[in-house]
């Protein structure tokens, strides 16, 4: 994918944080740094800073990013830094032996969790919409195409992109998307396409519609008002319509889940800023800027009595 979009490996770094998802820097031939757990954002985001000529990814995991890593990612997102970041999710911690993770079902039996899970999980759509990412995309691992398309729209986005990747840990917890690759995965899978209504399954038998309380909700288009159905429009500036359809997603159970492109909107990124700032700092007088700094804003004259 990174030939196709003319990104040469010498200028792209992948940074990775702690987990299985984390070893993937090695499976690249790019530079790369698997770093510690939790700060893959935070150093990517030095990096994107230092330097606007590379092509910056994070490749992190759901107990990685939304756990230790968790103010970092939102952050990340808030400042809206030029970087592409992938989260792994497989509900699961894998690397440290089948604990239940921060998106791991409410009951689910584990390690850690002998009784179930108690927690609440996250969804990491809402999460960063939430945090006001101005990209947020979901594709599943085993469907190749889909996620070409939603990786090279992400990798194509000035700012801060995330793409949530539903992928299958066989070891700790497999199965856990089995439903949205089987079969009935046409009646599961809500394909997100920007300016068209939102249909689903066999002939678009179903549909994402506005309730009466003007809530989202899934029913058979037969039965629908057409005018009620909702037109998908990631490039809304408002994220609340992107966050309605995340809500479809039910944390941990695999029903009807949306993919493709929630959001995907223009916002100054946060790495571009600081080199304007610095060239504006450069461009004055450069002795009266540093003694400036140095000063502070307030200072105190000492004389002698």
């Amino acid at each position: 994918m990174m030939g196709t979009l003319g990104i040469r490996r010498e200028n792209t770094v992948i940074v990775s944080g702690i987990g299985c998802a984390a070893r993937f820097p090695y499976y690249v031939d790019t530079y790369g740094m698997h770093s510690i757990h939790g700060r893959a954002p935070a150093i990517a985001t030095g990096i994107a800073t230092a330097r606007e000529d590379l092509n910056v990814w994070v490749v992190t995991g759901d107990g990685d990013s939304l756990s230790i890593g968790g103010n970092h990612l939102i952050h990340t997102l808030r400042r809206n830094v030029n970087i592409t970041i992938l989260l792994f999710n497989n509900e699961i911690y894998g690397l440290t032996k089948g604990q239940y993770s921060p998106t791991s079902e409410v009951g689910k039996l584990t390690k850690s969790s002998p009784l179930g899970s108690l927690d609440n999980p996250f969804n990491p759509i809402s999460l960063a919409l939430g945090a006001e990412a101005t990209f947020v995309a979901r594709a599943i691992d085993s469907d190749r195409k889909q996620l070409t398309e939603v990786m090279t729209a992400a990798a194509q986005h000035r700012g801060a992109a995330l793409v949530e990747i539903y992928q299958n840990c066989p070891i700790f917890n497999d199965g856990a998307f089995e439903g949205l690759k089987g079969p009935e995965k046409e009646d599961l899978l809500i394909n997100l396409r920007h300016g068209e209504p939102i249909t689903f399954g066999s002939e678009g038998r179903y549909c994402v519609f506005r309730n009466a309380r003007h809530d989202f909700e899934i029913g058979e288009t037969a039965d629908v008002d057409p005018a009620a159905i909702v037109v998908h429009d990631a490039e809304r500036p408002d994220p609340s319509q992107a966050f309605a359809l995340s809500r479809l997603t039910e944390g941990g159970v695999m029903r009807q889940a949306p993919v493709g492109i929630f959001r995907n909107v223009q916002r100054p990124a946060y790495d571009d800023r600081v080199r304007e700032q610095i060239l504006e700092v450069r461009a004055e007088d450069q002795d009266a800027a540093l003694a400036d700094l140095l000063a502070g804003p307030d200072t105190w004259e000492a004389t002698a009595s």
